[in-house]
């Protein structure tokens, strides 16, 4: 179930997306009409906004647009590029934040987040919402046991960098080379005593002001651009 301009032109235009149903209101359908040329997947059955209002409930900011739609593949830890640079999220439940992270992942070329299967959103309207598109474009790789895909990618030469506010190393000093996993933890516990025993390396932005922390999302974004541009 998505909504809003961006997460619905998104799966609009990508081919591996199923759908079912769409619904536009009159200017959302024209919009739609100009965006794609009028060369739509599917045909738009048009609405008043209070019908998609209802739908989702008074708070949804839809912007005219709805659309069911089919769950995208997802991917196997082994079907990853060998010199990927990947997101893992150690318990982050809240989809608004993990929404910003995959709208910041996907402008950074990420090739994958790996999450749990419990403990984690699922990929909601209010994930997509968040994303902002992006989840068109970064799979997900849902996995049993958090620890043990990360003991695996390591066996794969992964290089594995855990955030922590309270490392002794830097963010900005580290040199590492792609392939490449940055773990995220949730804010408030920060990450697991088992996940962070299964990183190469605990890393800390270091932050200049009086505040000694961000949002988990603004945490991802910074460690992104930090380490994002490595090569393999």
């Amino acid at each position: 179930m998505l909504y809003g301009w961006h997460p619905v032109v998104q799966a609009l235009g990508n081919e591996a997306r199923g759908l079912h149903r769409l619904l536009a209101t009159e200017n959302a359908a024209a919009r739609l009409e100009a965006e794609f040329g009028g060369a739509l997947r599917i045909t738009p059955e048009l609405v008043r906004p209070s019908e998609i209002g209802r739908l989702l409930g008074p708070d949804a900011v839809h912007q005219g647009l709805y659309l069911e739609a089919e769950p995208l593949p997802a991917p196997g830890l082994d079907d990853l590029p060998a010199d990927a640079l990947l997101l893992a999220l150690d318990q982050i439940t809240d989809p608004h934040n993990v929404g910003a992270i995959v709208r910041t992942a996907a402008a950074f070329g990420v090739a994958g987040i790996v999450t749990t299967a419990r403990h984690a959103p699922g990929a909601t309207g209010v994930l997509a919402k968040s994303a902002s598109g992006g989840l068109e474009h970064v799979p997900f790789v849902t996995v049993r046991n958090l620890a043990e895909a990360l003991i695996a990618l390591g066996e794969r030469g992964f290089t594995r960098v855990g955030l922590d506010s309270d490392a002794p190393e830097s963010l900005d000093a580290l040199t590492i080379a792609r392939p490449l996993v940055i773990v995220l933890g949730a804010e408030g516990k920060g990450l697991r005593e088992r996940t962070r025993n299964c990183c190469d390396v605990l890393a800390r932005i270091p932050f200049s002001g009086a505040i000694r922390s961000l949002n988990v999302s603004n945490a991802a974004a910074i460690t992104l651009y930090a380490l994002g541009r490595v090569k393999s």
